[in-house]
């Protein structure tokens, strides 16, 4: 099809999709899919939820865009206010912006203002954003930073524990970890040098991994100790993904700072990032901003999706949604040899796929990916180093009889395939 369109976006598919509902796309020719990817984790709510598309509705015929430089719209605090309520103790203070990158840049930012101090400290396996500041952060796969150099410096990488990779036991890997980034706060940057250490709680495009929760406790004491700003990147975990509204309440960890995008609205581009009050102070007015940050739509649809999210039942239902896939996962992978590993937190589910000789096969992954597409109206996505790992990202209101669908549908592909 001849298209005015840069192809330098990967297609998953090739997909024309004309409307969605709930867990489920519909093609401009009139066919259902199952959508398993929640376009990469951000229509937690489902596809066009109505309460959202109202919100929007309503809000698009008073106000489409109020530059929050100029004047404040009546949905910019509510939404401050409604953050405030549902982030860790000691969030209270927001700056509202667009996507996860800008988000994930301006925590740096603003760790460095309120620091003073020039470094940031990421891990291995992370996936921060495709801006020259978060491309630099990002280590989930080399594609993402190939042919963009010089990237920015005062980056530091980290190991993170992804077990499976180097064959430890959790308490091996974290100890490992650990130590290594002792290692690197004596040898790389000295800490009076570092602004901020981010991480994922669960690593997104680098393979959906959770950190262990002695491994985020152990960080953050590290963080106190020499006065580090302790950043959750939960632009993928966040917003009832895992179970709990943000990764890190499973740790019982307050974080420093919180970005948040993705999940936030529903799929109406809006990002923000939390803090307490005296970080806040610290960044210089004016020094950071953004001309469509604060979007009157993009607050409407944010509040809806918070009250979808915060009713009685929906996050219970994200949890079961979590462990009734992975109890089929689990069942599968007796079945099947090449499903050497499952794992999840909550709702953000991974698979990995090995060959025979017990290596990570790509080719098997994608094998699977296009039967699942074209046979089974199923549409799922990889991740990882090696692009040997499914990922399962479910709208948290899927339907119970659609996710034994969808297990269904993956052991046929997985004996299709072998």
């Amino acid at each position: 099809m001849d298209t005015h369109l840069s192809d330098v976006w990967f297609q998953l598919t090739d997909l024309q999709v004309s409307h969605g509902s709930g867990a489920v796309v519909t093609t401009t020719d009139g066919i259902d899919y199952l959508d398993l990817t929640s376009g990469i984790g951000v229509v937690n709510t489902g596809h066009c939820h109505p309460r959202v598309v109202e919100a929007i509705r309503e809000q698009a015929g008073r106000f489409l865009h109020a530059q929050v430089n100029c004047y404040r719209h009546d949905q910019l605090e509510p939404l401050a206010e409604r953050l405030a309520q549902i982030t860790p103790d000691g969030i209270d203070r927001f700056f509202i912006s667009n996507s996860g990158a800008e988000a994930t840049e301006a925590a740096v930012k603003l760790a460095k203002q309120s620091t003073g101090r020039p470094h940031t400290v990421v891990f291995q396996g992370s996936f921060h954003g495709r801006t020259h500041m978060t491309m630099a952060m990002t280590t989930s796969k080399a594609i993402y930073r190939a042919g963009h150099a010089p990237l920015p410096s005062g980056v530091f990488v980290a190991p993170f524990p992804y077990t499976f990779l180097t064959g430890e036991d959790e308490d091996q890997a974290v100890d490992r970890c650990l130590k290594e980034f002792d290692l690197l706060l004596k040898t790389q940057t000295s800490p009076d040098e570092v602004a901020c250490v981010m991480i994922e709680p669960v690593l997104g495009e680098g393979g959906y991994v959770p950190a262990p929760a002695r491994f985020l406790h152990g960080l953050l004491e590290r963080c106190r100790a020499h006065g580090i700003l302790f950043v959750a990147d939960e632009v993928q975990t966040g917003f009832g993904r895992t179970g709990e509204l943000f990764a890190i309440e499973h740790a019982e960890l307050q974080p420093d700072v919180l970005v948040m995008a993705k999940g936030i609205a529903s799929g109406f581009p809006v990002s923000a990032i939390g803090a307490s009050a005296e970080i806040m102070s610290r960044w210089t007015q004016g020094s950071h901003g953004g001309t469509y940050g604060g979007n009157p739509m993009g607050c409407a649809a944010a509040l809806a999706t918070i009250e979808v999210m915060t009713e009685p039942g929906f996050l219970d239902h994200a949890a079961a949604v979590g462990a009734r896939f992975r109890a089929g996962l689990d069942v599968l992978a007796e079945r099947h040899r090449c499903l050497a590993e499952n794992r999840n937190l909550g709702a953000m589910l991974a698979t990995e796929i090995v060959d025979p000789e017990g290596c990570s096969d790509a080719g098997r992954t994608g094998a699977i990916l296009q039967y699942l597409l074209h046979e089974e109206r199923t549409i799922a996505m990889n991740c990882g180093p090696f692009g040997s790992t499914l990922r399962w990202i479910p709208p948290l209101v899927i339907a119970d009889e659609q996710i034994d669908d969808a297990l269904a549908a993956l052991d046929r592909a997985v004996s299709a395939t072998a």
